[in-house]
């Protein structure tokens, strides 16, 4: 489920004090100016944003910061690029947000600083997707806390593994290999990477179909997570871009 909600930023000169790790999320369709404040809590709400052309992430909130990353315009695979708007901080010199991003490599720094007007409208998610490796199962939980959908998966081998982590939904994509293929009738693109991945364009770890249905539950794949057909085109309806995915 998507909401639309265009935020403005809040002109001040001083800085506001940083909320705490367990402050309220700002409410969905609040349109008052940003402040210092949560924005997601990556489970009940998730913003979300594109980026504005390809600015530099920062390790900090200041324009002087070390850089620890650069958004980009578009995915692996040409669609608009997506990432998750955590909190906000108001500085004199801007409004700066923290946001999570496709880092682009395993391994790699994949949160940061960048300024509010680096991007687009902000649109919110609500739920979240849990991937759980040691049970081989996968949940859609919405906003309320209800499990929406769940079902067996396979995940990567041990020498390929799933990475675990906190990542987010880039992406939908429909009939990658016809319908009938490696990757189902859809797949759904993350912002986590593994060395190895089932992904056509690499790299990426992507949620999908399958065409072995008998090799779920298990550990079959390259680092993605697989779903029988008729639980990928359940999912699909649940979840959108700047949806969270837990991978534990």
């Amino acid at each position: 489920m998507r909401v639309t909600v265009p935020l403005l930023a809040a002109t001040v000169t001083v800085l506001a004090a940083a909320p705490s790790a367990h402050a309220a999320v700002r409410p969905v369709g609040d349109r008052s100016p940003l402040g210092t404040e949560q924005l997601s809590d990556e489970v009940r709400i998730t913003r979300w944003a594109s980026p504005i052309g390809a600015p530099v992430v920062r390790a900090r909130p200041e324009a002087d910061a070390p850089v620890v990353g650069r958004l980009r315009q578009e995915t692996e695979d040409g669609r608009e690029e997506t990432v998750v708007v955590r909190r906000s901080r108001v500085r004199a010199d801007a409004v700066w947000v923290h946001v999570r991003f496709a880092a682009g490599a395993p391994g790699r720094p994949a949160v940061g600083w960048v300024r509010r007007d680096d991007l687009d409208t902000f649109h919110v998610a609500l739920g979240r997707v849990v991937v759980d490796r040691r049970t081989l199962r996968a949940a859609f939980t919405d906003e309320d806390g209800r499990t929406a959908w769940s079902a067996r998966i396979g995940v990567g081998t041990a020498a390929t593994p799933t990475p675990g982590g906190r990542f987010f939904v880039r992406e939908r994509l429909k009939a990658l290999d016809d319908g009938n293929g490696l990757y189902g009738p859809y797949a759904i693109g993350t912002s986590a990477y593994a060395s190895v991945s089932d992904w056509p364009r690499g790299g990426v770890v992507g949620i999908h179909g399958t065409d072995a249905p008998a090799l779920i539950p298990g550990r079959p794949s390259h680092g993605c997570v697989r779903l029988r057909n008729e639980d990928v085109r359940r999912l699909v309806r649940l979840v959108g871009r700047g949806t969270p995915v837990l991978i534990r």
